[in-house]
């Protein structure tokens, strides 16, 4: 008797997961067509970092019009909406970020983007050329599934809209850090986080992921080589920064080489200018060169730092100049906490099928989901927007102009979101 009314339980449970299951999918089906017009609005009307007010009022008179307790103007325009369950539980932290590139738009798409700024001097278009208005309008629908199923969720869901994840203006604070500074953590409180980009690497459909260090650390560092000014025909009579230059780029490239545990995780350095002197036969007073760091340690991002310092300084000491060296930190190392990564999985084959999901390599690029990632567990993943007939080593990629978006993919994305924040709070019930 007792195996028999184990049985039926057993029964009930697996018919309820059902049930649920199916009504995710209705809701996803249903909000499909309203994601895709989201997007070709965001796409028409990209806004640049901290800049974009109209993205956020839309996104905040949506999450409104669903009930939600609503947060504006955080970090200049970032929108937080908090859907509460029926039932008691954690809260799942979803994050899409909103802001467009300084990219003039090359795709031949009808909701082109026409826009136009003038950028740091110099006049370009604006384009959603990183796919940030997809992850917006998916999110906003992902959104309306959910508060669909809120008399099912045991727990909140806390949807975080982003602004400047591209970098603010100059002078300006920005991102994700400056969302975690302006205290939404302390006051909403998440448990975990989910975020979720569109990529020209993968086909539509498919889903990347990786367990722990995703994507890489992305610091900028600047060095002024001070010699001393003097004819090009007798250089002994000054103190040459271009030659001292030229040895610390050499000594640099030595740091990752020579001085780093690169078995532990791979690292980066790479000069990406280097300017000085006006005239061939004049030695200048100073060189100035800047360049970027990419690794996937926090130690060994650190030890990098330090290196890069004591590189600079010493050489050009040896030549009778000095260095300045200055380091600026940017995004952290982006890390998939490996427990909740393997928990939620099976979420990510729900929603791509178990064929479509892939583990990737790591990135060398950089993401301020990081930020989020450092305070609470965390998974960030990449949904293929490529279509399936595309080559995927000719296509353009992200931050391109040519950069394309396939929409029938969108519906992947909307169901992962929903998905991953479902199954968490259910798996805590």
């Amino acid at each position: 008797m007792k195996k028999s009314l184990l049985s039926v339980a057993l029964g009930f449970a697996a018919l309820g997961a059902f049930n649920a299951q199916a009504n995710l999918d209705q809701h996803v089906k249903n909000v499909e067509q309203q994601v895709i017009e989201w997007r070709r609005d965001f796409h028409q009307n990209p806004e640049l970092g901290n800049r974009e007010t109209r993205t956020a009022g839309i996104v905040a008179k949506h999450l409104k019009s669903l009930g939600m307790q609503v947060q504006t103007d955080i970090a200049y325009t970032g929108v937080v909406g908090i859907l509460k369950g029926a039932k008691p539980g954690p809260t799942v932290m979803l994050r899409a970020d909103m802001d467009a590139l300084p990219v003039t738009e090359k795709t031949d798409v009808p909701f082109k983007s026409t826009k136009t700024t003038n950028f740091r001097g110099v006049d370009v278009g604006i384009m959603h050329a990183c796919g940030h208005d997809t992850h917006v309008a998916m999110l906003m629908g992902a959104a309306e599934v959910l508060a669909n199923m809120k008399d099912e969720l045991h727990g909140n869901i806390m949807f975080v809209f982003q602004p400047a994840e591209e970098g603010a203006p100059l002078g300006e604070e920005g991102g994700a850090e400056l969302m975690l500074k302006e205290g939404i953590f302390t006051k909403y409180k998440p448990d975990v986080a989910f975020g979720l980009h569109i990529t020209s690497s993968l086909h539509t459909g498919k889903i990347g992921y990786r367990s722990g260090p995703f994507m890489a650390s992305a610091d900028r560092f600047e060095i002024t080589v001070h010699g001393r000014q003097a004819h090009g025909s007798a250089p002994w009579t000054g103190v040459d920064p271009i030659a001292a230059a030229a040895q610390i780029v050499t000594g640099v490239n030595h740091i990752v080489s020579r001085q780093v545990n690169i078995t532990k995780e791979p690292a980066i350095v790479s000069f990406g200018k280097i300017a000085g002197g006006v005239r061939n036969n004049i030695i200048p007073e100073e060189v100035e060169m800047v360049g970027t760091i990419r690794n996937f340690d926090m130690d060994n991002r650190a030890q990098i730092f330090e290196n890069i310092k004591t590189t600079a300084t010493y050489i050009a000491k040896s030549s009778g100049a000095t260095a300045d060296v200055h380091i600026h930190e940017g995004y952290p190392v982006t890390v998939n906490n490996p427990e909740l990564t393997a928990q939620m999985l099976p979420s990510l084959e729900k929603a791509a099928g178990k064929q479509n999901v892939l583990e990737m390599g790591k990135i060398t690029g950089a993401e301020d989901f990081s930020f989020y990632a450092l305070e609470i567990p965390s998974v960030f993943v990449f949904l293929g927007g490529t279509p399936a007939n595309q080559d995927l080593k000719t296509v353009a990629s992200n931050h391109s102009p040519y950069f394309y978006a396939d929409e029938s993919s969108f519906k992947v994305g909307t169901k992962t979101l929903s998905q991953l924040a479902v199954d968490y709070l259910n798996s805590h019930k």
